[in-house]
Formats: structure tokens, sequence, C-alpha cells
């Protein structure tokens, strides 16, 4: 299905390497600050989660990069077709490279993770996917950069790279404020977290989050994140 339609949203997944999936629109749903005005999604791919902050947010403008040209094209009519437009912008650009005076309350990513695993032939879909060691590091130094003062850095990761960001974090005086342990179900380990940092210190807030209470059947706290978005429920 190349169109998904939301609940005051559509996206056209033509062209994009990687479709919307469910680590996405957790993130998307999540990832929280009190009033945000300035906010930057990194790695956009399709423009979910940029649109999904800007109907949760809407005193926000949303910046969003992507490095793939033919997403980024993709992203772009998105944001137009929609009714947040005026709040919306894409760059074809890689967050290395990318640059702005501005600094923002809120960035979000749904970063690539494979860390030195094999390399997927499709080479978009491995741009789209994979990262090495060294982009996590520049994904902290970046984000630290372009971060204000009071704002915060939501990340979706598998746990091993969720630690090594954390790691990372601490050069740059950002601390650990969330920890959010994403499980299927409640009969297995959690598979990814959603970490939350920035520059206040205080203790880290730890909770864990299921998607699934039985076969195919969500769990009410998965319906309630999504109802404002998702036509189904």
């Amino acid at each position: 299905m190349s169109v998904f339609k939301f609940k005051q949203f559509e996206v056209d997944q033509t062209g994009c390497a990687m479709k919307i999936n469910t680590d996405g629109v957790l993130i998307a749903a999540m990832a929280n600050h009190i009033n945000p005005k300035t906010v930057l999604d990194i790695g956009t791919g399709t423009g979910v989660i940029a649109l999904m902050l800007a109907q949760r947010f809407p005193d926000a403008n949303i910046e969003a990069v992507e490095i793939d040209r033919q997403a980024s094209e993709t992203a772009n009519k998105n944001f137009l077709l929609s009714i947040f437009s005026d709040r919306l912008s894409v760059n074809n650009i890689a967050i290395e490279q990318y640059n702005n005076a501005q600094k923002f309350d809120l960035i979000v990513s749904n970063p690539p993770f494979f860390v030195n695993d094999l390399k997927n032939e499709e080479m978009r879909k491995g741009i789209a996917r994979h990262a090495d060691v060294d982009f996590f590091g520049m994904l902290i130094e970046k984000s630290n950069e372009l971060l204000s003062e009071t704002g915060k850095l939501w990340l979706i990761l598998p746990i091993k790279q969720a630690n090594d960001i954390v790691t990372a974090a601490g050069t740059y005086q950002l601390s650990l404020l969330e920890r959010i342990h994403i499980h299927s179900d409640e009969s297995k380990p959690a598979f990814r977290q959603i970490i939350c940092l920035g520059r206040e210190e205080g203790n880290t807030k730890e909770t864990d989050f299921y998607i699934y209470e039985s076969f195919q059947e969500h769990t009410s706290i998965y319906k309630q994140l999504l109802k404002d978005f998702f036509l189904a429920f």
C-alpha cells in the first residue's frame, strides 16, 4: 500500500526505501516537550514523524532532514498536501552537513541502527537502515550543537545502540532523562528503547511499553497512544 491514511493527513510512501513502521509512529507519538516552538526530524523518510509532530504541537515549526533525494521529494509532497504545510519543510542533506543558526526545542530521530552489520544489497535501503559506529557519535555531537538550552533529544534504537548513545551523550553533558523499554508483549524482553536526552539533571524515568496483549490484538495503552492518528482506533 503506497498511501497510508491517518486521521488528519495521508502519507504517500512511493520511492521511499524505508516505509512507515512501528518504530517511527511510536517515537512520534511519545517524544515530548512542553510546548516546543522549533522541532527537527532527522532522517524523515516518508515524513510521517514530522507530520505526527505537527499534529501534536500546533505552535511548532518543524524542519526535516533526509539524505535520500527521492525520499525527501516524497516527504516534501506529503508536507505540501497536509493541513500543516505552512509549518513543515524538508532539507535534502546529510545531517552532518546540515547547519542552522536556529536552535531546536525538540529533536526526534528514528535513525539507521545496523552498525557494522551485513549491508543490504539494495543500496538506498542500506543507507536508510545501516550506520557506522562513527555515525552515532556524530549524531550526538550534531544534536548537541542544534539543541536549545531546554531542548530534548528523543531517539528510538535497539538496546545496544541506545546504551552506546547514552554513554556518548555524557561527553556533551547530555543526561538520560527518560528511557522507555519497548516490548512486543509481556512475555518477551524489550527489543527497542526510546531514550530522551537533555541538559537538565535528575533521576532517569524508566517505563515499559507493550505493543500486543495477544496475537494481533494491541494493548489498550498502544491504542490510546495512537488513537488520534490511526483510523483503526
